[in-house]
């Protein structure tokens, strides 16, 4: 037989395609329970709980339960009640009242209190080495909580499931794996097997050795010397990510047990806090396990449930603190216009006596119209925005904790309220409001979808908020979005760590794409003031602030271009990159000191136009106006919804809000005047409408509207926005 060369052998053997083996945390993502949502069927959830509802949280509700007080309620606009676990038993005199007036209801604690809620007034002491020390959650999560939970869930759904009027339950209030969200370092569970099981599941079949639960000072005293290359905060970030999933998938098992028993009535809970590194409140999984949702006006908690929420149908609502007539006006208008479907009102202070208060009367009008005329045309509405996406990454919020925290040396364990000081809270908060305060709506996209699915073509621009923390796979999808056309715009360190915390020896993930290299010897002294923080300032120092400035200005070190802290000392700022079809913007810029710039005023606030200069270049002008005289509409936004081919349009003020842990969302410096304001928009309007008194109003590109402040214009017409030629 004769001999045939192996270069003539080649061509005769078929050729087999040996596929790469897939990113082991690209199938984790698209594949794991973590991600799994719960039934959130957008006709089921709108049947269940159809509109705006003000609920009361009765606890000092000294009027009773009669006819007299219900009619009372009717009238002041409260459509909507409250009822708390057994109402069979106290409760259900109160049942009878709303059932007799068809007040729609949610029920709280339906999972109890003291298992999802571990404390109201603080830590007790015997918990507070365990809490910052590690080992095991003080009521571990576990199949015997679960079956525990499950009886009370079973027996108060029964207690209720005959009334036609309940509209949600809520598991428990504020829960959390830790406590809030404190800086917690315990295990969620006690199931030795679970961790180990997950870390598989997320690195593939040859996961890292984890010989012991670690703590933030086991990372801590590294940080000032660590190289980018040597940096490691895989082992308590992977602690954090896994107690996230762990909880999340325990709360959506807890919330699929009450479907079972009560299979026309959504679940989920009340009191969400901000994005954290602790707590469960990674919102890219929370998202996916509720049907039913309270969440906080805090760390940007609002705008994420709402870019989060399929088809806006998950009923999510925010608590009511009333302090004065014009703020309980605004808080009306301005949570409707973001797509709350109601209130949770707390009932203090409310009465004297058996009387009710003067304001009640004033606010009547305003939650009558969000209830029975404003609230059902956002039924079944659909966000709009102006082609802005802000990545959501949690590995990052995480990473910046660790950053950030370091300031606070050992005393790390007293660290609270990351709303209002962490670097990725609030350079969001930056980039949500030079947005909105540019004219130009926007959504989050999350992590989670975006490795599953890419970035939805119907962006053409991507933020990266202080995007630290990437992993291989989002860098591939964020690069791919800017070789088909899109604008990435990052404004410090975009990927250097991966999603686990590691520093990237090889530089950034997303080097190439904005045509930089971040060296594996960065270390802190190389970042912001120079110092020994891998962070802007030096938040222990500043964390009684009571403005922008002081917190941004008082001490800092940092160098400034254009008004703003650089992050790498030695780069350059504004790197712009043609990337296939796209752009790629690298401004090497923080934009958190925008804060104490919108704190300024108008004439300050146009410094935002280094970070928006190239968002407008891709997105267009702003497609409505607002004109006033001497800027007396400065800090308004314009909101956006479309429903059955109208657009539903909301002119309010964004000024700052007081928040905490348990709840508010009130204004802050809001002057409540009536303002002469003309509606300008870039194209002709037709079928136009002002839904707040019903009035049509003729076709054209310019409306006069006398503008409460306070309050809200609302305005719908024909089709689509008119964007600008």
């Amino acid at each position: 037989m004769p001999r045939i060369p192996l270069a003539a052998l080649a061509l005769l053997l078929p050729v087999v395609a040996f596929a790469a083996d897939p990113d082991p945390y690209e199938k984790y993502v698209t594949t794991s329970k973590d991600f799994k949502a719960v039934k959130q069927d957008a006709d089921w959830l709108r049947k269940a709980y159809p509109s705006w509802l003000y609920m009361p949280w009765t606890h000092q509700w000294t009027v009773g339960y009669t006819d007299a007080s219900g009619e009372w309620a009717a009238k002041s606009g409260y459509n909507g009640a409250f009822i708390d676990r057994d109402a069979l038993g106290d409760n259900a005199a109160k049942l009878k009242w709303i059932d007799r007036h068809k007040f729609p209801f949610y029920v709280d604690h339906l999972a109890r209190k003291g298992d999802l809620h571990l404390w109201d007034s603080g830590i007790p002491d015997k918990y507070k080495d365990a809490i910052h020390e590690g080992g095991v959650r003080a009521v571990p999560v576990n199949d015997a909580l679960k079956a525990r939970l499950k009886g009370y869930i079973k027996t108060n759904a029964a207690t209720v499931s005959r009334s036609p009027n309940r509209a949600a339950y809520a598991l428990d209030d504020e829960i959390s794996w830790g406590f809030f969200v404190h800086p917690t370092m315990w295990s969620v569970t006690d199931d030795a097997t679970a961790y180990p099981a997950w870390l598989k599941e997320v690195y593939g079949p040859n996961p890292p050795k984890r010989d012991k639960w670690v703590t933030y000072e086991d990372i801590r005293p590294k940080l000032a010397g660590w190289t980018l290359k040597e940096f490691d905060a895989s082992p308590l970030m992977d602690q954090w990510s896994f107690n996230d999933s762990y909880w999340n998938n325990f709360v959506g098992d807890l919330v699929e047990y009450s479907n079972a028993v009560d299979p026309d009535t959504p679940c989920g809970y009340v009191g969400g806090q901000s994005p954290n590194a602790f707590g469960g409140y990674d919102y890219a999984k929370l998202m996916k396990k509720v049907q039913f949702l309270e969440a906080y006006n805090i760390g940007g908690a609002q705008s994420i449930v709402r870019s989060f929420n399929p088809h806006n149908a998950v009923p999510t609502v925010t608590t009511h603190f009333h302090r004065t007539t014009d703020d309980t006006a605004w808080q009306t208008w301005y949570y409707l216009a973001h797509g709350n479907k109601g209130f949770i009102g707390w009932v203090d202070g409310w009465f004297d006596g058996k009387t009710p208060k003067a304001w009640h009367a004033e606010a009547a009008p305003h939650f009558k119209q969000a209830g029975s005329t404003i609230g059902p045309l956002m039924t079944g509405a659909e966000w709009v925005h102006d082609g802005v996406a802000i990545y959501y990454s949690h590995a990052s919020i995480q990473l910046g904790w660790v950053l950030d925290a370091a300031a606070h040396r050992k005393t790390w364990v007293n660290r609270n309220g990351d709303d209002r000081l962490g670097s990725s809270h609030q350079g969001r908060k930056a980039w949500e409001n030079m947005l909105r305060d540019s004219g130009l709506q926007y959504s989050h996209v999350s992590y989670a979808d975006v490795i599953a699915s890419g970035i939805p073509k119907e962006y053409k621009v991507l933020i990266l908020p202080a995007c630290l923390a990437l992993s291989d796979v989002e860098a591939k999808r964020i690069r791919e979005f800017a070789e088909a056309g899109g604008t990435v715009i990052a404004d410090y360190l975009p990927g250097v760590w991966d999603q686990h915390g590691k520093g990237r020896a090889a530089g950034g993930a997303l080097d190439d794409l904005f045509g930089v290299k971040h060296s594996p010897n960065l270390k802190a002294a190389d970042l912001f003031a120079g110092g020994d923080l891998w962070c802007e300032l030096d938040q222990d120092k500043h964390f009684e602030w009571k403005t922008y400035k002081e917190f941004l200005g008082s001490d800092n070190k940092c160098l400034q271009q254009d008004g703003f802290d650089k992050a790498v000392r030695k780069m350059e700022v504004n790197i712009v990159k043609k990337v296939g079809k796209g752009t790629a913007v690298l401004m090497n810029l923080s934009p958190q000191w925008y804060n104490a710039h919108r704190e300024a005023g108008p004439d300050a606030a146009k410094k935002r136009s280094v970070f928006m200069k190239p968002v407008e270049a891709a997105v267009g002008k702003r497609w409505v106006e607002v004109g006033a005289a001497k800027d007396k509409a400065w800090g308004c936004e314009v909101t956006y919804w479309s429903k059955g081919g109208r657009t539903l349009a909301f002119v309010v003020m964004n000024p700052e809000t007081s928040v905490s842990s348990t709840g508010g969302g009130n204004s802050v410096g809001l002057k409540g005047a009536t303002v002469p304001v003309m509606l300008m928009f870039a194209g002709k309007l037709t079928g136009v409408k002002d839904e707040r008194s019903g009035k049509k109003l003729e076709d054209g590109t310019e409306f006069a509207f006398e503008w409460p402040t306070t309050e809200a214009v609302v305005l719908s017409f024909d089709g689509p926005p008119p964007r600008a030629k």
